[in-house]
């Protein structure tokens, strides 16, 4: 995999040699093809305008088409394509007939995104039960001890945006649907780096933008919502869009679409269409599981080259099944601010979250631009 990752798809990537590009949980860059798709759409819209707009109509189906299978949905009318993880949680959080009393169970290292959207239920009398997920045996059962008869959804990131931290998120799909809980998973640090199978899961929600291990531009998410669930949200955004016969401008009444367009209410963003239907291809013709195990093999390459210097400790847990491409670690003398700044002045793109400094090296991330950066991080002159 390593030889067909680094030879093949070389041509797509052109980052300045500068740059150790590691911060593929932030914003990733752009494959070329996906530049070209950008320029393409900009061309012929400074000259044609939207002459070819049918076209791009058919961009955009294939797009859903794309990311169901990048999910594995039933269906494409299980996919809404909204701005952004936050729209696609508040679709959830306030779309549900919550009652006083009911509770979200979550856990304590989720990104902003994923918590704030459930505390603000706290005015309908919906309590946040974030659970420790150091505190039992698994973050599983952690989670588990946190559910009570009152408990209506689950809530969780598929992989944790600080730690690194992969969730078994069968086991907790398994659980919810046994105990007639709703499974909410934010998957932006999953989606295009690792496999993620909404049906195998049980999820009933997922989320997730295309800025990151996507490859795609922001302003541009995916939203699955199962088929049996969607006339249980209750819409709080109307339009054009969302409409049953949407391009039947004349019709005088109207009934939301059957499908997750329904959660769409205006037009579409079509430039950000463009650009994630061209990355989307890239992942989807090496295949999502070669990508996941460059990936995977890419986050042990940092393992190893972490625990072998003393200076170094690794936040993130090795154990197989655990990790996935992102690893956070920390400097034993240094805080955690002067490593950052040290390896971000040095050219290494990173991130500072978890407790440590946070690595998140892609597909095609060069095996040796990968070990040049965790040889910058001991710092000179630090014992």
């Amino acid at each position: 995999m390593k030889k067909y990752r680094q030879n093949r798809f070389n041509d797509e990537f052109a980052l300045d040699e500068n740059i150790l590009y590691l911060n593929h949980a932030a914003v990733s860059p752009w494959p070329l093809r996906t530049q070209r798709a950008v320029t393409e759409f900009a061309s012929e819209n400074t000259h044609v305008g939207s002459k070819h707009y049918l076209r791009w109509m058919e961009i955009e189906s294939q797009l859903r088409k794309q990311l169901r299978e990048l999910i594995n949905a039933s269906s494409v009318d299980d996919i809404a394509l909204l701005k952004n993880t936050s729209e696609a949680l508040s679709v959830v959080a306030f779309g549900l007939p919550w009652k006083n009393g009911d509770n979200v169970v979550s856990s304590d290292q989720e990104f902003p995104s994923n918590r704030i959207v459930w505390q603000a239920l706290a005015s309908r009398g919906v309590e946040f039960r974030p659970a420790d997920l150091s505190g039992e045996e698994s973050p599983e059962d952690a989670l588990f001890a946190r559910v009570n008869e009152h408990t209506r959804l689950i809530a969780v990131s598929s992989i944790q945006f600080g730690t690194g931290l992969q969730l078994d998120l069968k086991r907790i799909g398994e659980f919810c649907r046994e105990h007639n809980i709703l499974f909410c998973v934010d998957a932006i640090q999953s989606i295009g780096a690792v496999q993620f199978d909404v049906q195998a899961i049980h999820a009933d929600f997922a989320m997730a933008d295309g800025h990151k291990w996507m490859l795609g531009p922001e302003g541009l998410a995916l939203f699955y919502c199962r088929a049996e669930l969607r006339e249980q949200l209750a819409l709080h955004q109307f339009g054009w869009h969302m409409t049953d016969a949407f391009v039947d401008f004349d019709r005088p009444d109207w009934q939301p679409a059957d499908s997750a367009r329904r959660f769409e209410c205006g037009s579409p963003n079509m430039l950000a269409a463009h650009a994630l239907n061209a990355s989307l291809s890239l992942l989807l013709e090496i295949k999502m599981d070669n990508v996941e195990a460059a990936v995977l093999e890419n986050s042990r390459t940092l393992f190893a080259a972490i625990e072998s210097d003393q200076k170094l400790e690794l936040v993130t847990d090795t154990t197989p099944g655990r990790f996935g491409g992102i690893v956070t670690f920390r400097h034993h003398r240094a805080d955690n601010q002067a490593l950052f700044t040290h390896l971000t002045d040095s050219g290494v793109m990173c991130a500072m979250r978890g407790g440590g400094v946070r690595f998140s090296p892609h597909f095609y991330t060069p095996e040796e631009k990968i070990l040049q950066a965790v040889e910058l991080a001991p710092i000179e002159g630090i014992g």
